[in-house]
């Protein structure tokens, strides 16, 4: 994989859902589910607005001890979340690839 990118799928319970690949293929932020496509892709455009501050990032910390981050719009609603991550500078890192990458990243749907 070269560039970064939002996969639009359907999940196997019907919901649609988007996750954003980093350049190195990894997900960095995962969506709740959506009844619509159309809903779906409303929460790629929040992402993609979103994003680029930092205040919308929320730090958190799992019931195991492991750090990991929700993005969140203006109104305090989640949009995504990352995966759990063994150190909070790994968690950092993760934060700072979708402020990076997010904005510019195309949608690809998935069959």
């Amino acid at each position: 994989m070269t560039n970064p990118k939002f996969e639009l799928y359907q999940s196997k319970n019907g919901e649609y859902r988007f996750r954003l690949r980093a350049r190195n293929g990894q997900i960095i932020l995962s969506s709740e589910g959506y009844s619509s496509e159309s809903g779906c892709r409303s929460g790629i455009a929040s992402v993609k607005k979103n994003a680029g501050d930092d205040k919308r990032f929320k730090r958190q910390v799992s019931s195991s001890g492991k750090p990991y981050f929700e993005l969140v719009a203006g109104n305090g609603e989640p949009i995504g979340c990352s995966q759990m991550y063994a150190s909070r500078r790994s968690c950092e890192g993760g934060i700072a690839a979708v402020a990076r990458v997010a904005a510019a990243a195309p949608i690809e749907e998935l069959a």
